[in-house]
């Protein structure tokens, strides 16, 4: 059996299982002998708990910390919103890893009926939040904050054809997909937030952003960013938040930058992007390099402490997986985790897409909510 078949028998079988990118294509994780189901109190202990070091591949747990649990983590509290009860964090231990290539190759029978979208805060109310976080800006509050919109939809899909149509039209260096038996996540995230092997650790900020135009190149896209003066502060202040976050966890003068504002090119927009390296400390264990880096800044806005608690007492919905991260951890150390956008999660046969673009001093309301319109576009085109 070749792999696209074996690919399309594991799907039929409706046993859950994970896609994940790799450098030469995908992983396929299944066969999974533990699943836990993370909340605010057992979190520490599985982050925590030491396994014996094999040299298996399958010596990991893969999956994601949503949103709420990453701010319990490191103390910040989450006021009651309203949520549909989607678990805090789920991670698998497979049995089997499959290498797949790029290209994947499904497609479902089954014509589905989908209604539109809505929106979980229009536009006047969009303006609203924004001028309210822009006199927060001006007195000093925070410097850079997200504001975060949801796309909702009743709707029932296939996962993986919706992923492996979301591979050929946007594929993402952070790209994975979830299948298990009550909920599904499809995601096209272009930024990794953590990637650690042994002491060396890096992480990938993308602050910036423009639509893509037939006349728009990735050449003239970087001189778009570097003249632009929001792209620019929005940007740096990211980079410096995350190079912070780094040398909370890292040796002295071994935080350095590897790659500085550079383009990214995708299906609808391009990304400013840049790469910071740096060495660990000895002794720093999982708990702590997860409490520096996450939620991620680029997500979030600056600095992470104040902004975090502006956004959690604005937002009326939770956020679940979005501003997450999805990853694994393996069992000598090692880990890999994205920061979760660009993303369906589908639970009790509802889709929802949500959103954020950054707002600092310089900030037009009406761009900011176009914007994050374009972030979502990839996504609500896989329903038509």
């Amino acid at each position: 059996m070749n792999k696209q078949n074996q690919l399309t028998a594991i799907d039929n079988s409706n046993k859950p299982y994970i896609i994940y990118k790799s450098k030469k294509g995908f992983n396929l994780y299944t066969d999974f002998s533990k699943k836990k189901i993370l909340n605010n109190s057992n979190i520490k202990n599985f982050l925590k708990k030491k396994y014996k070091k094999k040299s298996k591949k399958t010596d990991l747990f893969i999956g994601f910390f949503g949103y709420e649990l990453l701010n319990n983590l490191i103390n910040i509290k989450v006021p009651k919103q309203k949520n549909n009860n989607f678990p805090k964090g789920i991670f698998y231990k497979p049995e089997t890893i499959i290498s797949l290539s790029n290209n994947i190759n499904y497609q479902s029978s089954k014509k589905i009926r989908n209604k539109n979208f809505k929106i979980n805060i229009n536009k006047n109310s969009y303006t609203k939040i924004f001028n309210k976080f822009k006199k927060k800006i001006k007195s000093g509050v925070t410097y850079q904050i997200k504001i975060c919109t949801k796309y909702k939809m009743k709707s029932k899909i296939n996962p993986l054809d919706f992923f492996s149509r979301l591979t050929k039209t946007n594929l993402a260096p952070e790209a994975f997909m979830i299948k298990d038996k009550n909920y599904s996540v499809i995601s096209c995230s272009p930024e990794n937030l953590i990637t650690k092997k042994g002491l060396d650790i890096s992480t990938k900020p993308i602050a910036g952003t423009v639509k893509k135009t037939k006349t728009l190149t990735k050449i003239k896209a970087l001189n778009y960013f570097k003249k632009n003066i929001k792209e620019t502060k929005e940007h740096n202040m990211i980079v410096d938040m995350e190079r912070n976050d780094l040398s909370r966890i890292c040796r002295i003068g071994s935080v350095k930058l590897s790659k500085q504002k550079i383009v990214e090119e995708y299906k609808d927009l391009f990304h400013y992007v840049s790469q910071i390296k740096g060495k660990l400390k000895k002794n720093i264990k999982n708990i702590d390099i997860i409490r520096a880096m996450m939620p991620g800044g680029s997500v979030i806005g600056c600095p992470k402490i104040s902004t975090l608690n502006l956004l959690n007492n604005q937002e009326k919905e939770n956020r679940n997986i979005y501003t997450g991260s999805f990853g694994y951890i393996k069992f000598n150390g090692d880990m890999k985790f994205n920061i979760i956008i660009r993303s369906i999660l589908n639970y009790k046969n509802i889709s929802e897409i949500s959103v954020a673009s950054g707002v600092v001093v310089d900030s037009n309301s009406n761009h900011e909510f176009n914007e994050n319109f374009i972030k979502a576009k990839a996504l609500i085109d896989l329903f038509k």
